[in-house]
């Protein structure tokens, strides 16, 4: 679910923050559980057995961002809370 339907989430800009940080939690899970054997860099080459966790870092990073600057002001959640009325008396 949060696979398909968070980058609509996300596009849209409407829950960002508890997307963002369920998705962190997703790539942290998948780097715990399945990735961090196989190393950092990804298997660009195919010489390695899995993919390695490069990527989820850089999903991590942006997801981290996003949990703090929240989705901006032209995002839904801004809409809802009224952030562009407040945005623009200021």
């Amino acid at each position: 679910m949060l696979e398909f339907f968070g980058p609509i989430l996300l596009l849209l800009g409407l829950l960002t923050r508890p997307v963002a940080l369920a998705t962190v939690g997703l790539m942290v899970g998948a780097i715990v559980t399945v990735h961090w054997p196989n190393g950092f860099f990804m298997n660009w080459s195919g010489a390695q057995a899995g993919e390695g966790f490069e990527y989820h870092l850089l999903a991590i990073a942006i997801g981290v961002a996003l949990v703090i600057q929240g989705g901006g002001l032209f995002s839904l959640d801004a809409r809802v809370s009224g952030g562009c009325a407040r945005a623009s008396r200021a």
